[in-house]
């Protein structure tokens, strides 16, 4: 997933991902000089090479055992960018299916209504002691790098922390991103592919807190671990593991809900 507002067409970002696209066609879509523009992305969280005349988004080239992935959940206090904020971040960045940084923080907030409390626990009074937005989506997006921006439905925790960093003032993300749900539905057989059925149908992670942010990047990264283990052989980079995950057939879902056959036996 790439922001809307980069400023390249549909065409040339797929070329980006596959046989890559001349510097003369990159340049007619920029409406700044080649240089600063990639600079100015880098620090987004895109990074471009150039091979033979040709660039390439980096990960087009770079072995899924050697990208560092970044597992992310966000809780918030509403669906809408233009009133509501995040209350809760955290992530794990991942290399070679092993966590090696974790990022973890509640945010000041002023207003949190008992339908969102009910379903996270969390109460404004959890928060009063905690960072402000500002700075929590700074380390954040330190913290982020340019790593692969890994989340379960990705879209709306990618959209929501991208608009929050451009509400205050940051630079939007660029990030390559992968939605652990549609790997999942791609890689392992389930009746259903909500987080809390996977985790409960596969025991990813016995102790989970739904829709805690730590919590849930926990049983997400448990989950990617398994699609990773379950992937087709010949997927290597981390640009053949983002179109895997778009793009491959689904598996066929279980006809019967195997939980609820559980619970009658029991």
């Amino acid at each position: 997933m790439l922001n809307p507002e980069f400023s390249l067409n549909a065409k040339s970002i797929s070329r980006l991902s596959g046989k890559g696209l001349d510097s003369d066609t990159l340049r007619t879509q920029l409406d700044d000089d080649l240089d600063l523009t990639l600079e100015l992305w880098h620090s987004q969280g895109l990074e471009l090479i150039k091979r033979l005349g040709y660039y390439y988004f980096a990960t087009k080239f770079l072995p899924i055992t050697e990208a560092e992935f970044c597992i992310v959940d966000i809780e918030t206090n509403g669906s809408k960018i233009e009133k509501h904020q995040i209350i809760e971040i955290a992530a794990v960045k991942v290399k070679n299916s092993k966590i090696i940084d974790r990022f973890e923080s509640l945010v000041q907030c002023e207003k949190i209504n008992e339908h969102i409390t009910d379903i996270t626990g969390i109460r404004v009074e959890d928060t009063k002691d905690a960072p402000p937005i500002v700075e929590v989506l700074e380390k954040f997006k330190l913290f982020l790098g340019d790593t692969v921006f890994v989340a379960h439905d990705v879209k709306f925790d990618y959209k929501f922390i991208s608009l929050s960093l451009k509400k205050f003032g940051f630079s939007a993300l660029l990030n390559r991103s992968l939605c652990s749900l549609g790997l999942a539905e791609r890689t392992l057989q389930s009746y259903r592919y909500g987080l809390s059925y996977l985790n409960e149908y596969y025991e990813l992670h016995p102790d989970a807190t739904h829709h805690r942010a730590m919590s849930d990047v926990m049983t997400t990264y448990k989950l990617f671990v398994k699609s990773l283990e379950n992937l087709d052989p010949k997927v290597k980079t981390v640009e053949e593991l983002i179109k895997f995950s778009k793009e491959a057939k689904r598996l066929k879902r279980l006809k019967l809900d195997p939980l609820s056959e559980k619970e009658e036996e029991e």
